[in-house]
């Protein structure tokens, strides 16, 4: 069975390879750019993946995994503790904080927050364009808790809940969304197979109303849109291809249909020594203003504590680039 699956798997993502414009899926793609609300969910986190051409739903290293696939909270090891930053464009910073505990041998939680923030902004008229002297705020943010569950030593499924928040001046939108994921071994070296389908959830528009105009004349007191979330589905390999006493080759593979843009699909490869040096590249195709990563990590132990510093650098051609810097701290239960 598990060649069998392997076969079927390699076969999906060489044909998903050979045109990046190809959808394998029939729905609304590339014409919905623009359509969706709390995109600030779809900020990749963790320098690995992020080095790795955000190539992660396979990876499950550290307490950023969770973000790419639930299920990797079961596969990471006792209890992993990461914080990791990100600096967006136009003065825009992105922080995430992840934590997972194990329960039981089987039982894994997971708790994770991120905000995108900025400095305060000033307001803009039309008969003052250079500022009136107010100052309004732009922020979002989630809280996630994660249920991962190991039901053999080859499978495991996890849920995240969260909470999200976006503010803008004082426009407040929230919800409650949820992902899904799974993680396979499927017995063939360290070939995994993992599926995630993120950020689901019901369509949100801001709290309160607007005074709208009417053609008629006068004005009319009015709901916000709905716009849905930018739920995302997520199918992904990973395989160590070479590895010795010293050195180990990850290849990590994955394809991305997201509800409110045109699929694409991103690689990235690892090149670790002794298990302390790491370095990292990645692509991503179907994306105009991105193509290329790249990252370099270190890990060693303090104490009883595993302790891995990563740093993630991704072109993002005229808007710039973008750097990600991460901790993490790890216990092991051999400890």
């Amino acid at each position: 069975m598990s060649k069998k699956l392997t076969i079927l798997f390699s076969l999906l993502f060489l044909t998903s390879g050979i045109r990046a414009d190809i959808t394998l899926f029939n729905v609304l793609g590339g014409q919905r750019v623009g359509t969706s609300v709390f995109t600030f969910l779809k900020i990749g986190v963790g320098a690995r993946a992020l080095g790795m051409g955000n190539a992660g739903v396979s990876l499950a290293n550290d307490a950023t995994s969770i973000y790419w696939n639930p299920a990797a909270a079961a596969q990471v090891g006792c209890c992993d503790l990461t914080v990791s930053h990100l600096n967006w464009f136009a003065g825009i910073d992105y922080s995430y904080a992840g934590y997972i505990q194990k329960i039981s041998d089987n039982i894994y939680l997971g708790f994770s927050a991120g905000a995108l923030y900025t400095e305060p902004m000033e307001v803009t008229t039309e008969y003052q364009p250079y500022g009136s002297g107010e100052y309004f705020n732009y922020g979002d943010m989630f809280l996630g808790m994660t249920f991962s569950h190991k039901m053999t030593d080859r499978f495991s499924y996890g849920l995240t809940i969260k909470y999200v928040q976006e503010n803008l001046a004082e426009l407040v939108m929230s919800n409650v969304l949820m992902d899904l994921g799974t993680f396979y071994w499927t017995g063939f070296k360290s070939l995994r197979f993992c599926v995630s389908l993120v950020n689901f959830g019901a369509q949100s528009r801001p709290d309160g109303t607007y005074i709208k105009p009417l053609k008629e004349g006068g004005e009319k007191e009015s709901q916000y849109t709905l716009f849905s979330p930018p739920t995302e589905f997520r199918i992904g390999t990973a395989i160590d291809l070479f590895e010795t006493s010293w050195r180990k080759t990850l290849l990590s593979v994955q394809l991305n249909h997201p509800v409110d843009n045109a699929e694409n699909l991103v690689a990235g490869i690892e090149q670790s020594f002794y298990n302390t040096i790491a370095l990292r590249a990645g692509i991503i195709t179907n994306q105009s203003e991105r193509s290329f990563s790249v990252g370099g990590g270190l890990n060693f132990m303090v104490n009883h504590w595993g302790i891995a510093a990563d740093y993630a650098w991704s072109d993002f051609g005229i808007l710039g680039n973008v750097h990600n810097f991460q901790i993490s701290f790890k216990f092991n239960d051999a400890d």
